[in-house]
């Protein structure tokens, strides 16, 4: 039998930023890769990368099992972010319905291993320290329904390794920031706009961080390292959108902007919520649940990543120097 690093790895999701990333740094490792694209996903993350392209949809099995067909390994990465969403049932058929079509297919094709990009939102709270892989989910009363489907995802995911034998690792990532940030993402352009002098308040929360190069490479570690039916916290550093903001402001020589108390953007957010309902306005950002969302997750306890996977991320301060490069470079690009 053909050892899984001589076969394709397919790469879905592969034009979104951990996608892309995944799918780069398998190409500078020398692998064969293919990557499942909607025709209507933009390329431009994947420009100059020798890959084959296969278009389907995760929501078309026939398209999932053609693109698996003689692969060893699936990378995962599709999602549906869109948590502003009022009606939310885009989500569940994107972020479970889809899971559950690729899952079949990669147990039907005989895949070798499968690694699952999940979030740190599946992680439960712990209000004494750092949140580990062993604190089962305890805040569903307060979670939005993106990350009730994020949850369920991941519990069926799980669920699928342990009763149907499929080959499977959760990676549950923090909030992701680096170079190559091609949509850009809206935490990475929230950075750039720090940097340039554009964003002049920012809520005064914070979150954990990771570069996306790390995630990337703990996706891959994850591939061979990683034990079957495990979830692994990749996440580095908590900081203060206070601290991450000056950092990012600093570089360009622009002030940081000034933080709102999380009390008054609750305040905000919870009248602008009623008057958009009396109004009919749908899919609004500015909401409680994104109040409460940026300030829930705390310190993570990337441990078992590093023991089992030999994960090492960098610090934080060099992510924001080279994304905030990038994005300079890019702009420059384009114009």
């Amino acid at each position: 039998m053909q050892s899984t690093s001589d076969k394709p790895v397919l790469v879905a999701g592969a034009s979104g930023f951990v996608g892309s990333h995944i799918a780069r740094l398998l190409v500078q490792r020398g692998r064969k890769v293919r990557v499942l694209l909607r025709k209507t996903s933009n390329t431009d993350a994947m420009q100059g990368l020798p890959v084959e392209i296969v278009h389907g949809d995760v929501l078309d099995p026939a398209s999932l099992r053609a693109a698996m067909d003689g692969v060893g390994t699936v990378f995962y990465s599709v999602l549906d972010p869109r948590f502003w969403l009022t009606d939310t049932t885009p989500l569940r058929r994107n972020n479970v319905e889809g899971l559950l079509n690729a899952m079949d297919a990669a147990l039907a094709a005989g895949i070798e291993r499968f690694v699952f990009t999940s979030t740190m939102g599946t992680l439960g709270i712990n209000p004494d320290g750092p949140v580990t892989e062993d604190i089962p989910f305890n805040w569903r009363d307060k979670a939005s329904a993106y990350i009730l489907t994020r949850l369920e995802a991941e519990t069926r995911f799980l669920a699928c390794c342990r009763e149907r034998g499929l080959p499977g690792v959760a990676l549950c990532i923090a909030n992701t920031y680096g170079p190559e940030d091609y949509q850009p993402t809206p935490h990475g352009k929230a950075l750039w706009d720090t940097a340039r002098g554009a964003m002049k308040a920012a809520l005064d929360a914070g979150a954990p961080t990771v570069d996306i190069r790390d995630v990337a490479e703990a996706a891959l570690l994850a591939e061979t390292r990683g034990r079957i039916g495990e979830r692994y916290i990749i996440a580095n550093e908590f900081i203060s959108n206070r601290d991450f903001y000056s950092q990012a402001a600093a570089l360009r020589g622009n002030p940081p902007p000034k933080m709102i108390p999380m009390g008054l953007a609750h305040a905000i957010a919870w009248v602008s919520e009623r008057v958009f309902k009396l109004i009919g306005k749908k899919d609004y950002l500015v909401s409680t649940d994104a109040v409460f969302l940026s300030n829930v997750f705390q310190r993570m306890d990337h441990g078992k990543a590093s023991r089992e996977l030999g994960w090492q991320p960098r610090p934080i301060a060099q992510t924001i120097r080279d994304a905030v490069a990038w994005y300079a470079e890019r702009e420059k690009e384009q114009h």
